[in-house]
């Protein structure tokens, strides 16, 4: 049905990728606190008030473009809990699981059977000869 493959392995043999929707979200946001909350307060306490300026503005729109970046183009990728997803036999008696079993064995006893009655067979017409035999005869006679 799979290839001989279990669905349910492949969230477990997946390898982690860094680059998901949530991480590119995740930068976004520690990017513009970065360069808001960080960069441009250190630039404005040392009187470099062009780089504070321009360190907002990137922290701002950069922080922008990576979220949009991140939610137009990253993939989303869903945690599969395999346990769940894994068929789970019903529970019998005091919870432990019922497997299913076979079908009762099914058995005719040969009583029910009764030999072919002598003589049916040879009631029928089926071994009389048709009547176009004997116009084949006719015709091979002619030749």
């Amino acid at each position: 049905m799979h290839g001989g493959y279990l669905p349910q392995l492949a969230a477990i043999n997946q390898k982690s990728k860094f680059w998901t929707r949530r991480n590119g979200v995740a930068f976004s946001i520690l990017w513009c606190l970065f360069f808001l909350l960080i960069m441009a307060p250190l630039w404005g306490i040392m009187n470099v008030d062009e780089l504070s300026a321009a360190s907002a503005v990137i922290g701002i729109f950069g922080g922008l473009m990576w979220f949009i970046s991140a939610m137009m183009f990253l993939p989303k990728v869903n945690k599969v809990n395999v346990e769940q997803n894994l068929p789970q036999p019903p529970a019998g008696l005091y919870g432990q699981p019922q497997y299913q079993a076979l079908p009762h064995a099914q058995s005719i006893p040969a009583s029910n059977f009764a030999p072919p009655q002598a003589g049916n067979w040879r009631d029928t017409n089926d071994l009389q000869p048709a009547r176009s035999e004997s116009a084949t005869k006719l015709l091979n006679e002619d030749e």
